[in-house]
């Protein structure tokens, strides 16, 4: 469940952002484009999830 809400808020966030940037560019909105980069994004989302251990490091 959790890598569907990742992919969910990254379309979403990667969709909205570049609908702005675009905008302030004053170029043309690519849907296409957007979806690629937010699938990019998803993907270094879940791999930074899976390589950041969850268990605090003991120090001796």
């Amino acid at each position: 469940m959790q890598f569907i809400t990742a992919f969910l808020w990254s379309f979403f966030l990667m969709q909205m952002a570049s609908y702005v940037i675009s905008s302030m560019t004053d170029s043309t909105y690519d849907f296409v484009q957007a979806t690629i980069l937010s699938v990019v994004v998803g993907v270094i989302v879940v791999a930074m999830t899976a390589l950041i251990p969850n268990e605090p490091v003991e120090h001796h």
